[in-house]
């Protein structure tokens, strides 16, 4: 059998799958509608103004002087720790002029900072300056707010690149394992390597092809926020799904059961969504929970995407995020390659 490389079978393979994909009309329009309508229930939903709880971020909390003691512990507001490191308050002085944070509150130094185009912001300030006395340093910053629907809609598009690059490949190699497809195909000319190169290239062509239509098509409706470059979002995108993808592999290279599949693909997808902070911050949460949500994929593509956004970060603002992601991927794609069998 052939074994070497052949971009003729690979092209082949890819040009197959994506009509396969594109002729199931059911799951072409699952994976364009969900997102959308996803997006316009949060639209409506966080449209007006809705009260939420105050919340604080406080540099030296473990520092902190009698006056902001007892403001640190009052009931019904939020404090999270802000490490003292220029860059780590430099973030969080960004969040405050994002509306994001109330108030950022120095206890050591009894120095704060305030939006004042914030009505939170100027309540709970009041009642900090209410305590004890009015020993504060006051700085303040300005900016546009930003809505929760802003916040959230990276991780829609990231949480339905994960559903749809882990099922997307996860069932169609079990499918074709099932049905005796793959047995056949190993009977061709065909190489693991070109089949299943030909899955990752189909499925990522596809889901960033989705991506872009729901991204455009939701931000001519709901107009979201967006700082970066769209360019250094899709590469994101392209990386993020690329790392997914891969992590279907892992969980379809030997199965032939469609039900151990979709329980293996649930026990995967749904604890990355809910802990890499698509529908809340992880910011405050238990340390456990925070490095948790560092093994997950969806985690860095997540905060990439927001990152790039909300705040215009450039490529060097979030490597850390790609370099994790590249890794992961490698690593992913040679262990599912390796793991993988015909029958």
């Amino acid at each position: 059998m052939n074994t070497v490389m052949s971009f003729k079978r690979f092209l082949a393979l890819l040009v197959s799958r994506n009509k396969e994909f594109i002729r199931d009309r059911s799951s072409l329009s699952w994976n364009i509608l969900m997102p959308v309508l996803i997006v316009a229930g949060f639209s409506f939903a966080f449209s007006g103004d809705i009260a939420k709880q105050y919340k604080v971020g406080v540099i030296n909390k473990a520092a902190a002087t009698d006056i902001a003691s007892e403001f640190l512990q009052l009931k019904h507001i939020e404090f999270y720790p802000v490490e003292s490191d220029r860059e780590v308050v430099s973030r969080a002085i960004s969040k405050v002029q994002r509306h994001q944070v109330d108030l950022l509150l120095d206890a050591e130094k009894n120095q704060y900072w305030i939006n004042t185009e914030s009505p939170k912001g100027y309540l709970v300030e009041k009642i900090l300056l209410g305590t004890k006395s009015s020993d504060f340093t006051r700085q303040t910053v300005s900016g546009k707010q930003i809505r929760y629907i802003d916040w959230v809609i990276p991780g829609i598009l990231s949480m339905n690149m994960m559903f749809s690059a882990l099922f997307g490949v996860g069932f169609v190699i079990v499918r074709y394992r099932k049905n005796g497809m793959l047995k056949r195909l190993k009977a061709t000319p065909i190489t693991a390597f070109e089949y299943l190169s030909a899955q990752v290239v189909s499925r990522l062509m596809l889901i960033i092809l989705v991506t872009a239509f729901v991204f455009y098509g939701t931000h001519y409706f709901v107009g979201f926020v967006m700082n970066g470059s769209h360019f250094n979002l899709f590469l994101v995108f392209a990386l993020g799904s690329l790392s997914m993808i891969s992590l279907g592999l892992i969980i379809a290279a030997r199965i032939s059961s469609e039900e151990t599949a979709g329980g293996l693909l649930n026990l995967f997808s749904w604890p990355m969504m809910f802990f890499s902070g698509v529908w809340f911050s992880l910011e405050g949460a238990a340390p456990i929970m925070q490095s948790i949500a560092e093994i997950f994929p969806l985690t860095h593509v997540t905060a990439s995407a927001r990152a790039i956004m909300i705040d215009g970060a450039e490529l060097a603002d979030i490597s850390y995020h790609l370099v994790v992601l590249l890794v992961q991927s490698v690593a992913f794609l040679l262990f599912g390659a390796w793991l993988f069998k015909w029958d």
